[in-house]
Formats: structure tokens, sequence, C-alpha cells
């Protein structure tokens, strides 16, 4: 009886369910589920109170509703026996936490907590936590933390410890009902099997868990005195590896999914991490970049460095036996869909095709550096590598006969910009990238992907699979399931890439070398303190009425 697996990817907007073969990863049937409450960012369903600028939710109700609705629809696709499946993975955006009771109940659907914004998962976007971040970085410098150095020297508003110090602070009500604070990760795991599990990818990145240990109470007393046992008693679990079965489908489980009770479900992963399973990316010099709404950037090296800015180095974070690395952009297809949504006249919708498809097209004709435009990529903050969701983007250049073409192509520009100075701070941390492979919705775009290869200088591979993400969750599902013996055996098996799909053109790289020089200076102006105007907005932007 042929063996199958599922890879389920929950991103930002949507989730996805991937059938493989589990022998080869030949891919069956995908379905697709949209969020009912899609990014909560301007009130929480059902109220019409507005949130606060910079907040980015979930309700966890979407999420189990792929698992009712989409996981057996999947597998109607695919004409498969339910009984063939031999495993399930999953994979989250992160940091995605939210706050539940101590059976895995969230509080956001409780009576009492649905109108309070803190009782709601933070989404990964959820940047409202910039000063409990800046407070977090500036005791561990001052006490000098050891574990600071493996997150470039300063912690983000995106990860947990910022949004959990966020909620104590805020909500204290909150936070004291909080009997676990944890990862959407290990909670869709547990939802599926029925016992809590942790997994080593979102302990490392995003919970600060490095060499065995989370940070010291002392520490976590000094940001605030009933925060010190934010680790012992709301997050500290076993941490299970990845690849391994976090138990099997529960009965509950089983009568949601249609699938047999029992069926191995894979320790909870990361999206971006688990990626690399299907970009076959585990050389030293690979650099994987998962394009979508944000980018990841993600890569293995069997040597520690200090790479400042990075989100992290994590021995085993993305595989066994080495250390893997990861850097971002916070803002990325976001900021595309920004511009198309808001600002793009009738004339580019053309019937039966995509806006960006026209504008691409009309974008392609032009020039290296015929627009005369240059833009900072920081419409959703910054992640690597100054690490400050408090910037924001800037377009210089326009005049009178710019057009909306030229501002898009301008915009895809600047993405690339902003991923080449991260590809340089590896370069200079001593960790050389000789291919840049990537992964996500973004590759369908062959214009930026030309793009990034010029801009980058580097050789462009692309991931076969459209979806990249839920095919190394099912890569994983097909370890724990046993038909692999371990993560770098089925990724040989099951992932697949195209080598350099897009080369580097010369005569584009002379002047985008020219715009990159140009765009580090006001990176560096505007983002290192030489003009902190950007700062002042949004002090303006968020003040109290």
């Amino acid at each position: 009886m042929t063996a199958h697996v599922l890879g389920i990817d929950f991103g930002t907007l949507s989730a996805r369910v991937l059938v493989v073969s589990a022998a080869d990863g030949a891919e069956l049937a995908c379905v697709e589920h949209p969020y009912r409450n899609g990014v909560i960012d301007r009130a929480l369903p059902g109220s019409r109170a507005e949130l606060p600028p910079l907040w980015a939710l979930q309700d966890p109700r979407d999420w189990l509703s792929v698992l009712r609705e989409a996981v057996p629809e999947a597998v109607a696709r695919a004409g498969i026996d339910p009984a063939t499946v031999a495993g399930v993975g999953t994979d989250f955006t992160a940091s995605t936490p939210l706050p539940v009771l101590a059976d895995g109940t969230p509080l956001c659907v409780l009576d009492g907590f649905a109108e309070r914004p803190h009782a709601w998962p933070k989404l990964w976007k959820h940047h409202a936590a910039q000063a409990q971040a800046d407070r977090i970085t500036g005791l561990a410098q001052a006490s000098e933390q050891p574990w600071l150095s493996r997150y470039g020297g300063r912690i983000s508003a995106e990860w947990q410890l910022a949004k959990a110090l966020q909620i104590l602070e805020e909500d204290p009500e909150v936070w004291e009902a909080t009997a676990r604070w944890i990862e959407a990760a290990d909670w869709i795991v547990w939802q599926l099997t029925g016992r809590e599990t942790r997994n080593p990818c979102t302990a490392g990145y995003k919970g600060l868990y490095q060499d065995g240990r989370y940070p010291d109470e002392d520490y976590l007393a000094a940001l605030h005195p009933r925060f010190a046992d934010v680790y012992r008693t709301r997050v500290a679990h076993p941490l299970t590896a990845l690849g391994s079965s976090a138990g099997g489908l529960s009965a509950r489980a089983a009568a949601w999914t249609g699938l047999p009770e029992g069926t191995p479900v894979a320790v909870g992963n990361v999206d971006a991490h688990v990626t690399a399973a299907a970009a076959q990316t585990y050389g030293n010099g690979q650099l994987l970049a998962i394009m979508g709404t944000s980018t990841c950037h993600m890569m293995n090296s069997d040597v520690l460095r200090e790479v400042p800015g990075a989100c992290g180095v994590v021995e085993g974070g993305i595989v066994a036996g080495s250390f893997g690395y990861e850097a971002g952009q916070s803002g990325v297809g976001d900021i595309f869909a920004w511009w198309v949504d808001n600002a793009v006249p009738e004339r580019y919708h053309e019937p039966g095709r995509g806006v960006h498809e026209v504008l691409g097209e009309l974008a392609a004709r032009q020039r290296v550096g015929e627009h005369g435009l240059l833009a900072l990529d920081w419409m959703g903050g910054n992640r690597s590598v100054l690490v400050d969701h408090e910037l924001s983007g800037a377009l210089l250049g326009m005049t009178l006969s710019t057009t909306v073409v030229d501002i898009y192509r301008a915009l895809l520009e600047s993405t690339a910009f902003g991923t080449r100075v991260i590809v340089d701070t590896f370069e200079n941390a001593g960790l050389p990238v000789t291919e840049f492979v990537a992964a996500g919705g973004l590759v369908r775009n062959p214009l930026l992907m030309q793009i990034y290869a010029d801009v980058t200088g580097l050789p462009m591979s692309v991931v076969d699979s459209a979806q990249a993400p839920a095919l190394g969750s099912a890569v994983h599902a097909a370890v724990a399931a046993g038909i692999h013996p371990e993560v770098r055996t089925a990724s040989a098996a099951m992932g697949r890439r195209h080598h350099a799909a897009y080369l580097p053109i010369p005569e584009h790289q002379r002047v985008y070398q020219q715009l990159y020089q140009e765009y580090v200076r006001l990176h560096d102006h505007f983002g290192r303190g030489g003009n902190d105007v950007l700062h002042r907005l949004h002090a303006l932007k968020t003040r109290s009425p």
C-alpha cells in the first residue's frame, strides 16, 4: 500500500494542506483555506473599538477550521484512502504566541476575555511591543547576558518575550489568567494530539532558549517583578526533537480530519525553517529566502558565528548537526500588495490578468535605473539588520513624470537591496553565501527573481513546489511516521529545486551596484542615527489623543 503524508502550512492570511507521496514527495493535491478573520489589525471580531497602531492578531478558531474543512477536502481531492495517510506535519508563522488555560483553551474564546485584545494570539507582525523589546535588549546589554550575541545583539518586538511583557504591563489580569504562553506552532500540535509538546525551533529562535536553558530569573525579575517566572511556569516544557513524533491523532482530531486515530503527528515547526527540507538547503553557503508577505533568510553552517542584527543562530534549530541562522525582512509581498491595493489606477486592471503581472511586464521593459527612484523597504519596520519596527519606508527621486510602474519597480528593487544588506552581513561575519535559493509565492514573479540575482550577484535557484513550507512539513511527517530515517535523508528523497534558474546579468549588476551604494547610505542615515526623523514621525503617529 502506498503511504502518503500531509503537510499543513499555517500562514498569515490562509493555510494550505498538501497531500504528497511519502516515498518521493510527489504532490497529489493541495487545498488553500482562507482564514475568516485573517489578520486582525483594526478591531476585534464583532467589536467596533479600534485596535492601536502596529497591532496584529489572529483567531485560533480560524486555525481549527483548517483541520475540520481543508484536511478532509485535500484527502478527497487526492483520491486516496485516508487509511494510507501515514503522518501529518504542520508549520506556523512565528513568533505567533497565544495565552491559554492549562488545558490549552485560548483565553480569547472565554466569556470576559473576548473583548480584551491581549487575550488574542499575537501574530508574527504584531509590532506594538517595540518599547518592551528595547528594554529587553537594553537590560541584556547592561547585564551582559550571554545569549544576546546569539540574536545579533538585539531582541525583536516580533518575538515571544517582548509580546509577553507587553501583556503583563498593559493588561495584568490577562497575564494572571494565562496558565501557558505557547507558540501557535506548538498549540496546533496540542489540538491534534491532545498533549502539550514544545519544539526546539520556536524555543530557540523566538523564545531565547540557548545551551539548554532560558534567560535566568534574576534578569527577568529586573524587567518586571512579576515576570521572573514567565518561563518556569508558563513556557518551560521538555523539547522534542524536530522530525520526531509528538504523538498520534486524538479521537477528537481524527473526527475533525477524517484520518485514522493514532496517525503520527510531527513535532511543530516554523514555516520558514521547515522549508529547508523542501529546498534541500542543508549545506554551507546555501541561503534560503522564503518570500511571501515577509521574507525569512535561512542558512545552515557547521561553524558558529555572531551575525550582527540577525534573528538568531540555534544549534539544531533547522536540522540536527548544523547551526541554523535566521535573518529576515518584515515586509516584502506586503509592500507590493500595499501599492497595488492603494495606488494603482483602474486602467492597469486587465480582464484575466493580475495587476502584479501587468505591472511586472511593464516594469521589465525599463532599463535599470531608468525610473530615477530609490526606496527604503521599511513599510513593516526593519527585522534585519537594524531590528527596529518603529522605522518606516521612504521613496526618493519622484517627479511629475513618475508613474505607478516606476514606483512598483522601485519597491521590488528596495526589497532586493534589503536582502543584499543581509547577504553582506552574513559574509562579513565569516559565513560566505554561494547560492541563493528562493521559495514561496513570490518566486512566480520572474522580474523580481531576476532583480534579486542582479542585485546580489548570486545565482538564483528556485524551489519547484508552489507550496514549499507545506512540502517541508510533509518531509518531517514522513520522518515522524518512520518512513525515512532522518530529515536529511527524507529531504534528499522528497525535496527539489531548480538550480541556477536566474543568473546575474553583468550590465544590470554594474548599475545596481551604484544604486545599492546609495541605498546603504540611506539605510545607515535613517536607520543608524544620522537623522532620527522616522522615529519622531512614529512618535507623533502613536501619541495618545
